[in-house]
């Protein structure tokens, strides 16, 4: 029976693949990379390196395909999202079923961690309950870039007795959780820290934790917005793509 493994290649730094994942690599047959444009081209060529890096004495192929486009005009934006996975299960689905043969492996290289605000994990399962292919998958967890940011920050995510409350810009702009002091903010492509007023937050921000083109940012919210917005800005013009996360951290006092 065809094999799929789900493997999460970190933060960005090749050096975040585990050694669990480093053997996985060197079972695949085909890798499946999603091509996201030009923009993004720099994601696949660390996909390749990684390859290129850790499979040793085996022959594999590698088969592109272009990553369908999500509706970010939609106001409705769960039915967006559902539209645009159900194309990708139909991708994914053609893949599997053409590309990799009865007896072979394949392999989804995700970045971060496929458990946490990845969608390759659904993808699949819409693949096996759609019942044209069949295969087993297993997944393979990777470094997120919630404990690379708290690493490059020297810091801990959690405070003694505390919680951690992890969200996404959207929900962010909504407003910061009761109850919670420490609050990790994903996928933010508006500067959504901009609508928190309390004057008492810290904020310890990072954009391509772990690569070259890291930038670090801490300190008082209100003094470091304006910075982290204008380095933001700039990193996305000279890249075309920015991946960025940050911790707001509420503190004794003001």
């Amino acid at each position: 029976m065809r094999k799929i493994f789900i493997i999460g290649i970190g933060a960005g730094n090749p050096d975040y693949i585990t050694v669990q994942a480093i053997n996985a690599l060197n079972e695949v047959d085909v890798f499946f990379v999603m091509d996201k444009g030009h923009e993004k081209e720099d994601l696949l060529r660390l996909r390749k390196d990684i390859c290129e890096r850790h499979v040793k004495n085996r022959s594999y192929r590698t088969v592109e395909a272009r990553d369908p486009e999500r509706d970010r005009t939609s106001p409705a934006y769960e039915a967006a999202v559902k539209a645009w996975h159900e194309q990708r299960a139909a991708l994914y689905e053609r893949l599997i079923r053409d590309e990799l043969g009865e007896d072979e492996c394949g392999a989804f290289l995700v970045w971060g961690d496929p458990s946490l605000y990845d969608s390759t994990l659904r993808i699949v399962d819409q693949v096996l309950a759609r019942g044209a292919v069949a295969f087993e998958y297993d997944v393979i967890p990777g470094i997120s870039s919630l404990q690379a940011l708290a690493a490059r920050h020297r810091i801990t995510l959690n405070r003694i007795g505390k919680s951690v409350h992890v969200t996404t810009g959207r929900k962010l702009s909504e407003g910061l959780p009761g109850g919670v002091d420490d609050v990790v903010v994903m996928l933010d492509g508006e500067c959504a820290f901009r609508n928190v007023r309390d004057p008492g937050i810290d904020i310890y921000w990072g954009a391509y934790v772990g690569t070259e083109d890291e930038i670090l940012v801490s300190g008082r919210l209100s003094d470091r917005m304006d910075d982290i917005e204008r380095l933001r800005s700039e990193a996305k013009r000279r890249k075309g793509w920015i991946m960025d996360t940050y911790l707001l951290r509420k503190t004794t006092a003001p």
